[in-house]
C-alpha cells in the first residue's frame, strides 16, 4: 500500500482521521516551523498557512525546500485571499500550488488524490542524494558509489534519519522520536546498539564510518 503523509501548519493535522482508498493510505499530522520531526515513510504533502505564529508561510516554504528531508514534498500554500501577487510570491517561494482557505478534510483529500494521480511515478521513486550516498526511499535501497548497501528496513530508516540531518548533532532522544519508537524504547542506550549495527553494514559496504560519536550527546553524520 502506498503511503501519503499530509502535514499541516494548523492544528487540523491532529484532528483529521486517516483515509484509505484502493492501495493508498493517507495520514494527517500537524507540524511547526521546524517541519516534521520523524522519518517520513512514503510521500509527503504539506499544506502551509499564509500566516504562521512565528514565521511567514513563504519562509516555511523556503525551509521545506532547503531541508533534505522535505525538499521533494508537494507543497500547497493556503492563501487568505485570492490575490495574484500572493499567488506569485507563493510559487516563487517554492510552493507547488495554492488554495484559498479555509480548508477542510474533504477539500484536502480531493486535492491529494488529484495530485497523486498525476504524479504517481514521481512519488514512487523519491531519492535522497548526498554525494556518493543515495537512498531510494520508495524501495528502501541504499547505494554507495553506485553499489548497493545491505541494510535491513530498520537500518535503512536509521540511515535515512541521519542522512536527512547531515553534519548536525542528533541526540539519542531525537533518534527514538524520529523513528517513532517512543513507546517501545525505555533505555536511550538502545540507540547505541542500532548505530553499531548500522556502522558494521556501512563498513562492510566500503563506506567507512561517517557516523561520529559525540560523547555524552549523540551522533553526527559527517559528509563533505
Amino acid at each position: 500500500m502506498r503511503a501519503i503523509n499530509v502535514f499541516l501548519t494548523s492544528d487540523l493535522g491532529d484532528r483529521f482521521d486517516a483515509f484509505e482508498h484502493d492501495e493508498l493510505s493517507v495520514t494527517f499530522a500537524s507540524m511547526d516551523s521546524n517541519g516534521p520531526r520523524h522519518v517520513i515513510d512514503g510521500t509527503m504533502m504539506a499544506f502551509v498557512d499564509w500566516v504562521l505564529p512565528d514565521i511567514s508561510g513563504l519562509e516555511m516554504c523556503r525551509r521545506l525546500r532547503t531541508n533534505p528531508a522535505t525538499a521533494d514534498a508537494h507543497i500547497t500554500i493556503v492563501l487568505e485571499r485570492d490575490d495574484s501577487e500572493d499567488r506569485r510570491r507563493a510559487l516563487a517561494a517554492g510552493a507547488d500550488n495554492y488554495v484559498v482557505g479555509p480548508i477542510d478534510r474533504t477539500s484536502i483529500l480531493d486535492r491529494i488524490l488529484s495530485v497523486y494521480a498525476q504524479n504517481a511515478n514521481r512519488y514512487n521513486t523519491s531519492q535522497l542524494v548526498l554525494g556518493d550516498l543515495v537512498l531510494d526511499t520508495g524501495s528502501y535501497l541504499a547505494r554507495w558509489k553506485g553499489k548497493p548497501i545491505d541494510l535491513r528496513s530498520n537500518q535503512f530508516r536509521l540511515m535515512r534519519f541521519f542522512a536527512e540531518r547531515p553534519n548536525q548533532l542528533v541526540t539519542r532522544k531525537d533518534v527514538i522520536e524520529g523513528l517513532g519508537k517512543t513507546d517501545q524504547v525505555t533505555d536511550e542506550r538502545t540507540v547505541d546498539v542500532w548505530v553499531k549495527r548500522l556502522r558494521r553494514s556501512l563498513t562492510d559496504a566500503g563506506v567507512g564510518n561517517p557516523l561520529r560519536t559525540v560523547h555524552g550527546q549523540g551522533y553526527v553524520l559527517d559528509l563533505p
